[in-house]
């Protein structure tokens, strides 16, 4: 028996939230948004055909609330709820509040998800069913004394894992055993804090792992397929950023089984709806593979599936949770061509990859055959600490891999985000990296990496388009009055346009002498060069020395962001040098925020004497925890307190030298 489905309500928002709706649409169905205040005036929002407003901006008091999201639904008429992926989409009692509202849940059955989302029962459970685990210990209720004795026994280096959520929150590698007891202090607090359960358990750390999870499908009448694998092992800090389908590990034989171990998984929680399970494998022993969990929702990187598959995952949600039967069989299952994703995050590589935010006021996303966009973003959009940092994906589809991996590139090349800083240019410099085009994938490469990159700096061309588009602001001042265009004419010799521009570590000084489409320009003390330049409201054409380059621009308050295939800066018109000092504090050593977010934990109060590498503060955003610690012995000074929110840059905390030298008489 089949429900009919005409409305569904998108317990999301973001690329997710815009993605669902896109297949919702085009299926026929009404689409329902919902949304925090800081989302009011989101993408997802925008395109839907209505929106509820849930509550204030933390996602406690708005996605997260069960109740809300229920009385939204009741509210619109919705059939149905699609939850996308985090929030709630792993949450077993909201999926038994809307079968008890009588909404069809576009996932599995509450059973199932509690199973899966206890890592300890889903051993059980899978093994049960013949597939294989990682070795380790895995029982409730084990203490930090119990792991910290058992350990041993499953040998170092071991893998602490928090036995509820995923993402790798409250996950720790530990390589050697007196580190343990510190790493287990710190998961549970973060396993707490992110999914309200600090249990854990250890596991093997498997040498040389390789990430691969596998698609399955399954409805309410006992059939179950599998969509083939994704490779998901370019991560850091467990957090994927490229995936592709299929692995190019595996061989077809090693494919069906692990194919077919995911589809005992899933028989053993009588799943219905889309699922992955997760292995892990070793790169040295392709046809070993261990369980990990399963992912009882729609995985981030699904796209990949879709495009090998032609198959939409989303569509087929809605149709098991209406109750029909799969129509497909696993003969019919067809792998076609590769396909590549990189997902597009707001943080800053150069920063050691802390989230970043602002509001982006300029955009530019890939088109063409093969491309696919997954996006959350508009020109206005505010990015903020509230939320997942995960902005947009980028996916290419090719006939095999080394031409989807050079469409990808391509593709994340068309792409900027100017007003946000993005990994953009480090997701490219992971795609050209040997081992990655080889295939030769490990879950430690992409940290083993990261080392090696070097933000480029803003090019020549770019700061000669940032001190072009600040000689147009100059002009439109002046109301495009011949008297007020800084031409540089007068009687005598011409005088330059000059600016000073700051670009990450890069300052320069860039002078222009005649009209944008005919001057001179010099970059600090280079030689002369010819300059002609057309710019359009969002875009400029900088000739140099008859070598072209077309950028995009946008202003953000007093700076311009200027994009090319070459990279995304942002550069700041800045007053010559000065000097300023603070006589007050000299000597101190100030810790600073690396980010916006807000305190969750301070080691230490003001007036006590702290040693250099001390932990001070510890700074939350965008799900990610930081420790700062001093940099020098010392008297701490605290500014800030726990629960308060602050700015990138900003003082936490200032550190007194000790005084190590006696006055002499």
């Amino acid at each position: 028996m089949t429900t009919m489905i005409d409305t569904i309500l998108i317990a999301n928002r973001g690329e997710i939230a815009v993605r669902v709706a896109r297949t919702l649409r085009r299926m026929g169905i009404r689409t329902v948004a919902v949304y925090s205040d800081a989302d009011a005036d989101a993408r997802h929002v925008r395109e839907a055909d209505t929106a509820v407003r849930l509550g204030p901006a933390s996602a406690r008091e708005s996605y997260l609330d069960i109740d809300k999201v229920i009385a939204a639904a009741k509210a619109t008429g919705a059939q149905g709820i699609h939850p996308g992926y985090g929030f709630l989409s792993e949450n077993s009692e909201f999926a038994t509040a809307c079968a008890a509202a009588g909404i069809a849940f576009l996932g599995p059955p509450a059973k199932a998800i509690e199973v899966m989302g206890d890592k300890i029962a889903a051993k059980a459970a899978v093994s049960a069913f013949g597939v294989p685990v990682v070795p380790g210990i895995s029982r409730p209720g084990l203490t930090d004394e119990d792991l910290i004795a058992g350990a041993p026994d499953v040998g170092f280096p071991v893998l602490v894992k928090p036995s509820a959520g995923g993402g790798g929150k409250g996950m720790r590698l530990v390589e050697h055993a007196e580190d343990l007891p510190a790493a287990l202090t710190s998961a549970r607090r973060e396993a707490a804090s992110s999914f309200g359960d600090d249990t854990l358990f250890l596991e093997r750390f498997v040498l040389r792992p390789r990430h691969i999870e596998v698609q399955i499908l399954a409805d309410g009448h006992g059939n179950v397929i599998h969509l083939g694998e994704r490779e998901c092992s370019l991560q850091r800090r467990h957090q994927k950023v490229i995936e592709e389908a299929p692995s190019p590990l595996l061989d077809d034989a090693t494919r069906a089984r692990i194919g077919e171990a995911a589809c005992n998984t899933a028989r053993s929680v009588d799943y219905s709806g889309a699922g992955t399970v997760e292995f892990i494998v070793s790169a040295e022993h392709p046809d070993e593979f261990f369980f990990m969990e399963m992912n009882t929702r729609l995985q981030v990187e699904h796209p990949v599936t879709e495009m090998v598959t032609g198959l939409d995952l989303v569509e087929w949600q809605v149709r098991v949770a209406a109750g029909e039967a799969l129509t497909l069989s696993q003969n019919d299952i067809r792998l076609t061509g590769h396909a590549i994703e990189a997902r597009v995050y707001a943080e800053d590589p150069g920063r050691g990859f802390l989230p970043t935010g602002g509001t982006v006021v300029g955009l530019r996303e890939p088109t063409g055959p093969g491309i696919r966009v997954d996006s959350g973003l508009a020109v206005g959009t505010e990015v903020g600490s509230n939320y997942d940092p995960m902005l947009s994906k980028v996916i290419a589809h090719g006939p095999d891999r080394s031409t989807a991996l050079r469409s990808l590139d391509r593709a994340l090349a068309d792409t900027a985000v100017l007003g946000v800083v993005t990994n953009i240019e480090f997701a490219r410099f992971l795609l050209a990296d040997n081992d990655v085009r080889a295939g030769n994938l490990d879950t430690g490469l992409l940290d083993r990496r990261v080392e090696d990159f070097v933000a480029a700096e803003a090019s020549d061309e770019a700061l000669v388009a940032a001190a072009a588009i600040a000689w147009l602001d100059v002009w439109q001042a002046a109301g495009h009055d011949i008297w007020g265009t800084p031409s540089g004419w007068r009687v005598g010799a011409h005088a330059p346009f000059h600016c000073r521009l700051a670009s990450g570590g890069r300052t320069a000084h860039v002078s222009i002498t005649g009209t944008l489409d005919a001057a001179t320009v010099v970059v600090d003390d280079g030689m002369p060069r010819t300059l002609r330049g057309v710019a359009t409201e969002d875009s400029v054409d900088v000739v140099l020395d008859d070598r072209r380059e077309t950028m995009t621009f946008a202003r953000s308050g007093s700076a311009t962001w200027v994009s090319s295939s070459r990279g995304t800066w942002r550069i700041d018109r800045i007053a010559e040098p000065s000097v300023r000092e603070n006589e007050a504090h000299s000597g101190d050593a100030e810790i600073l925020s690396p980010m916006p977010g807000s305190i969750i934990a301070i080691g230490t109060t003001t007036g006590t004497a702290v040693t250099a590498g001390s932990a001070i503060v510890v700074v939350e955003a965008m799900k990610m925890e930081h420790t700062l610690t001093t940099p020098i012995d010392g008297t701490v000074e605290l500014t800030v307190a726990v629960g308060d929110q602050v700015r990138v840059d900003q003082v936490l905390a200032r550190i007194v030298p000790t005084d190590t030298e006696q006055d002499q008489p």
